[in-house]
This record gives structure tokens, C-alpha cells and sequence, in this order.
């Protein structure tokens, strides 16, 4: 399962809220709830994610088994 918990983590290091995302990056609000609920997002958002927080996919993305995230 892909999980989004990185790029909160991110988004905190580098101070870019949630707002920040939407209003002066025009990141649409159904996009951060994708997000939030570990929905699948294009590779285009990722990417887009990565420009704005100048990170890696590491820093938005990771991989857990089934079982991990169960916890």
C-alpha cells in the first residue's frame, strides 16, 4: 500500500501548509483529500508535489505492507 505520511512531514519541515498548497499553488482541495486518505494520485501530482517542496519522492511517498499498516 502507498501512504502519503512523508509529505506531511515534509510539508511541516518546509512550513507549506495545507492553504499554502491550495491558494499560491493552485492544488486543488479534492487532491489534498486523496492524499490524506491514501487514495491514488497521478505520477503528474507527484511530481508537482516534489517541484513545490524541492524533495524527493521518498519525502512525499513510501511503500508499507498490508500488514504494516494495520498498527
Amino acid at each position: 500500500m502507498i501512504t502519503y505520511d512523508p509529505l506531511w512531514k515534509t510539508m511541516k519541515q518546509k512550513n507549506v501548509s495545507q492553504y499554502s498548497l491550495i491558494k499560491n499553488f493552485h492544488i486543488s482541495p479534492a487532491q489534498i483529500t486523496r492524499l490524506k486518505r491514501n487514495e491514488s494520485v497521478s505520477t503528474h501530482t507527484i511530481d508537482t508535489f516534489c517541484e513545490i517542496l524541492d524533495c524527493s519522492v521518498s519525502d512525499i511517498m513510501e511503500y508499507k505492507k498490508a500488514s504494516q499498516t494495520d498498527n
